[in-house]
C-alpha cells in the first residue's frame, strides 16, 4: 500500500544498524521519498515485523523530519519473535508495513518543566520528545537515564553530546541492585514539573510509588519490556457484550482478548502485555482486576486492557 492509504503504508528501510548490546536502530523513507504523514514526539508505529507478527515501535526522531521515520528496537531472546526478526531479518532495500503514526504518549504543553525517566530501551520515545523540545527552543527538561551499562545504553553518545549538554544524567548499575539509582530526591517535590517514564516494570513500580502525592494528570507512563512473569491468581469468569447480548466464558487459562477473538469478536491489539494501549476497551459493569501498565487511575474507572486485565468476582460487561 502507498501513503495515500488511509491506515497503512509500505516504507523502505534505509539504515539497520547496531548501536548497542542488543538494540538496533531502523530508518524507513518512502520509496518514492514522498513526505511521509505527520507524527508528534512520543508516537508510535505499528509494525509488521519479517516474522508476520504485529509490534509497536516509538519513533524516536523529532517530528519535524518528514522524510523519514525512526525507530530502535531490543532484540529480545525472551520474547514472542518479534524482536528477533527485526534485528535479524531487516535489511537496508527491505520493504516493510506500517500503521499511520499514533500517539498514547504525548507531551501536555501546560508542563513548565518536563522530568523525564527513561530505563534500556525507553529512552526511544523521550528521545523524540527530548529533540521536539530542543529544535523548539524549549530547554525545560531533564534527562535521567537509567542502564545497566555503557555498552548496553542506547543512543549514548549523542546524549552525552553538546546539544543536551546538563540536562541528560546517566546512570548504570551494572546488574547490582544496590547500585539502583535512588529517585526519591528527584521526586520528593512535584513542583509545576510533569514526568514522563518509559521503560522496564522495576522503574515504572518505583517512579509509580514516589509520585503518588503528585497532582494528578502530571506523571505519564509508558513500558516497554514488561515483565511476563507476574504471579497473578487466574479464575474464570463470564463476561457479557453489551451491544449483543452474548456471553462469553472465559476460562483461568485464557485471556479474555484471546476468548474474545476464539467468539470471532474482534478488538485491536499488539502488545498482548497491557503496555501499548491498543486493546483499550470500555467496561460497563462488573468488577475489573486491572493488570495493566499505562492506564490511569481516572482511565481505569471506565476502560480496561482485555489482553491482560480480567473480570472478577461477578458477570463482566463490556461495550462490545
Amino acid at each position: 500500500m502507498s501513503c495515500g492509504d488511509t491506515l497503512t503504508m509500505d516504507l523502505a528501510v534505509t539504515r539497520a544498524e547496531k548501536i548497542a548490546a542488543a538494540v538496533h536502530v531502523f530508518e524507513f523513507r518512502h520509496p518514492e521519498g514522498h513526505e511521509l504523514p505527520p507524527f508528534t514526539a512520543g508516537a508510535h508505529l505499528d509494525v509488521t515485523t519479517p516474522s508476520g507478527a504485529q509490534r509497536k515501535y516509538s519513533l524516536c526522531n523529532d517530528p519535524a523530519e518528514r522524510d523519514h521515520y525512526v525507530i530502535a528496537v531490543m532484540r529480545d531472546n525472551a520474547g514472542r519473535g518479534g524482536s528477533v526478526s527485526m534485528a535479524d531479518q531487516l535489511h537496508v532495500g527491505d520493504v516493510i508495513g506500517v500503521r499511520l503514526p499514533r500517539n498514547d504518549f504525548a507531551l501536555d504543553t501546560r508542563a513548565r518543566q518536563f522530568l523525564f525517566i527513561a530505563g534500556g530501551i525507553g529512552i526511544t520515545p523521550i528521545l523524540s520528545m527530548m529533540r521536539h523540545l530542543q529544535a523548539s527552543g524549549q530547554e525545560r527538561f531533564k534527562l535521567i537515564y537509567c542502564t545497566r551499562s555503557p555498552e548496553e545504553t542506547a543512543f549514548l553518545d549523542e546524549l552525552k553530546g553538546h546539544e543536551f549538554h546538563g540536562r541528560v544524567k546517566i546512570h548504570h548499575d551494572f546488574g547490582d541492585p544496590e547500585r539502583h539509582l535512588d529517585l526519591w530526591p528527584i521526586l520528593e517535590n512535584p513542583g509545576g514539573t510533569h514526568v514522563y517514564c518509559c521503560g522496564p516494570r522495576a522503574l515504572m513500580d518505583a517512579v509509580r510509588d514516589m509520585s503518588g502525592h503528585w497532582p494528578g494528570g502530571s506523571v505519564h507512563f509508558e513500558s516497554f519490556g514488561a515483565e511476563s512473569s507476574l504471579k497473578w491468581q487466574n479464575a474464570p469468569f463470564a463476561v457479557t457484550l453489551a451491544r449483543s447480548g452474548k456471553t462469553i466464558d472465559v476460562p483461568a487459562e485464557q485471556t479474555l482478548l484471546e476468548a474474545l477473538r476464539q467468539h470471532d469478536v474482534q478488538v485491536p491489539s499488539s502488545c498482548e502485555s497491557g503496555t501499548c494501549g491498543s486493546c483499550k476497551t470500555r467496561w460497563l459493569g462488573g468488577v475489573v482486576e486491572h493488570r495493566d501498565l499505562i492506564l490511569t487511575d481516572d482511565e481505569r474507572l471506565q476502560n480496561m486492557m482485555v489482553c491482560v486485565s480480567r473480570g472478577v468476582q461477578s458477570n463482566l460487561i463490556l461495550d462490545l
